[in-house]
């Protein structure tokens, strides 16, 4: 039984809730950072007020947590201590960067956040996703996102555009196959669990109707809120 519930509260650790929190979330090779970016940007050309971020890091502590957890020298980094500074990492950007801007009243688009914990750490690292929930709550402090963009695509298409279109390979990129599978697993279990957060958009497309698809449902949800 998963112990995440959809309950948040508008107040987080003194900070008043005033804009959406969105994240994007998607496997390895979804195409991910590239579409947030670009969607992202088109908005603010067209006038949107909006702050983009990333985890891990997003903020100057984070990215240094960041830097640990990627750098693929450090393949010995036991399962537990990865999900460990992956929850600091996102406590940090959490308190610089997300609630002050929600709190100013500009909505965060962040690329990924707790979700990914729960897949990569909870089923990839088979640690389970209560566990690593647990650490996360302690982190975030019931502050889910709003809205979850997931960019749906399966391992083998996923590891394929990353072998395929990257010049250098993090450590996670690194990882075997089945663990890879295993995320993507770990991600439909939590769709299930949340199927009124989370918007599918199909990540097998080609770039540029992925750039669209998610173009349009994030306008959507930043008009009609």
């Amino acid at each position: 039984m998963i112990l995440m519930t959809n309950k948040q509260s508008r107040w987080y650790n003194g900070f008043m809730k005033k804009a959406l929190f969105i994240t994007i979330e998607g496997p390895d090779g979804s195409g991910k950072s590239t579409v947030s970016q670009t969607v992202c940007q088109r908005l603010q050309q067209e006038g949107y007020r909006l702050q983009l971020t990333r985890e891990p890091g997003g903020s100057k502590i984070a990215e240094q947590i960041r830097s640990i957890i990627l750098d693929p020298q450090n393949t010995d980094m036991d399962a537990r201590t990865e999900a460990l500074l992956y929850a600091a990492s996102r406590r940090q950007h959490l308190m610089d960067k997300v609630l002050p801007a929600l709190e100013n009243g500009i909505p965060v688009i962040s690329d990924r956040f707790v979700d990914s914990s729960l897949a990569y750490q909870g089923v990839g690292r088979c640690i389970g996703i209560e566990p690593v929930w647990l650490i996360n709550e302690f982190a975030i402090e019931g502050c889910l996102p709003d809205k979850t963009i997931y960019l749906d695509i399966d391992a083998e298409t996923g590891l394929r555009r990353i072998q395929k279109g990257r010049n250098q390979l993090d450590r996670l990129d690194q990882e075997e196959a089945s663990f890879h599978t295993r995320v993507f697993q770990g991600y439909q279990t939590i769709l299930k669990r949340f199927p009124d957060r989370f918007i599918k958009v199909d990540a097998r497309q080609g770039l540029e109707k992925v750039v669209e698809d998610t173009y349009v449902v994030l306008k959507g949800l930043l008009d009609a809120q």
